[in-house]
């Protein structure tokens, strides 16, 4: 290995369809490590059925090894994926997602963003629930390393998963320029809530306080962007329907990344009151576009966004008063937002890049 540069192999399917929160995480990795010279590690990409839309953003460095049998599910991850891994015989294996191929014939390096299925199993229907928990902690245990994007999910693998503690490794996701022009002054009463619909994201409290704050700010807006995994389903239009709300209230599965910038660049306030997330990315885009953000008040939250947020328990009164404050009082909301980007100015895609480069480097090298 040391007369060529490092090969790494990567789990790419995440990028293809409708890319959301992994595959965005591993997006902005492989535009970083795509830039390098001639003597830079070369990154294998490995995909179901066609490269992604756009895989010519990512550069020289990386190369699209697309596998066209399966659709990127479990099946295909521990028998097709397996099978190109091994006939391209890697110094490394980089899966971005939580689990990779059993028994591999090269070290893997694994990516653990949370561990919300161990910590809340009553959030999972049973069987994807156990098929989350079971392939996880063999994928964790058969690793030579895990990368992980927060303190907070750093001690929830290793309470959980039973790792060493030396083979868990933190490095914090990026976040987006600051536009330094953006005034949330100048905005629409426009509320958006950006990031697959979960229950435990409590978007009928959401719902409920957005009702309220209605009460005080008539002609304010509310819109979800992102996929509807509910379970038991929640209709987020049907709801504010009866709550008197319906013409307010919007939900979008998916949106181009103009159309998502738009949006941004529109609202006055974010929502995203979760009880459990491993960094939520969502926020630092809304704040690096001026979009004072609503949180729940959790540990996770403060870690990654200090002060720069209202963190609220997830109820309808705590999250109505929230978005009163910040649709009403410029001043406030100019406060969050200028907090918030001093938080996450702190966080770099391409720090994040070098580190999870140079521990892949580091594994290989063993």
């Amino acid at each position: 290995m040391a007369d060529r540069p490092l090969r790494v192999a990567v789990d790419g399917r995440e990028l293809t369809g409708s890319p959301t929160g992994v595959g965005r995480y591993l997006g902005a990795l492989l535009e970083r490590w795509g830039r390098g010279d001639s003597d830079a590690p070369r990154f294998q990409v490995i995909v179901p059925r066609a490269e992604p839309a756009g895989a010519d953003r990512f550069g020289p460095q990386v190369e699209w090894i697309v596998e066209r049998a399966g659709r990127g599910g479990t099946a295909w991850e521990q028998t097709r994926l397996r099978q190109v891994v091994t006939r391209l015989a890697p110094d490394v294996f980089f899966a971005p997602g939580y689990t990779a191929p059993l028994a591999l014939p090269c070290p893997l390096v694994l990516a653990v963003h949370d561990v919300s299925f161990f910590a809340h199993p009553e959030w999972y229907r049973p069987r994807e629930g156990f098929r989350r928990r079971l392939l996880t902690r063999a994928s964790a245990r058969q690793s030579r390393a895990i990368v992980t994007i927060s303190e907070f999910s750093r001690r929830e693998i290793l309470r959980y998963l039973g790792v060493p503690a030396e083979r868990v490794h933190l490095a914090y996701c990026g976040a987006p320029p600051i536009d330094a022009d953006a005034a949330p002054s100048d905005r629409e009463p426009l509320v958006l809530f950006v990031g697959s619909l979960f229950n435990r994201r409590h978007v009928p409290e959401t719902i409920q306080g957005f009702a309220r704050a209605v009460e005080v700010v008539p002609d304010a807006r509310l819109v979800f962007v992102g996929d509807n995994r509910t379970s038991p389903r929640i209709e987020p239009e049907a709801m504010a329907r009866t709550l008197g709300v319906g013409t307010q209230v919007e939900w979008r599965r998916y949106v181009s990344d103009a159309e998502l910038d738009d949006l941004y660049r529109r609202a006055r306030v974010f929502v995203f009151v979760s009880d459990y997330e491993g960094f939520a990315l969502t926020p630092a885009e809304a704040l690096a576009r001026g979009v004072a953000p609503i949180l729940a008040d959790t540990e996770v939250a403060h870690e990654i966004y200090a002060g720069g947020a209202r963190f609220v328990p997830p109820t309808p009164e705590s999250i109505g008063r929230a978005m009163i404050e910040l649709l009403s009082d410029a001043d406030a909301c100019r406060r969050v937002v200028d907090k918030g980007q001093d938080a996450i100015s702190r966080f770099s895609w391409e720090e994040c890049a070098d580190k999870v480069a140079h521990l892949l480097a580091a594994v290989a090298a063993q």
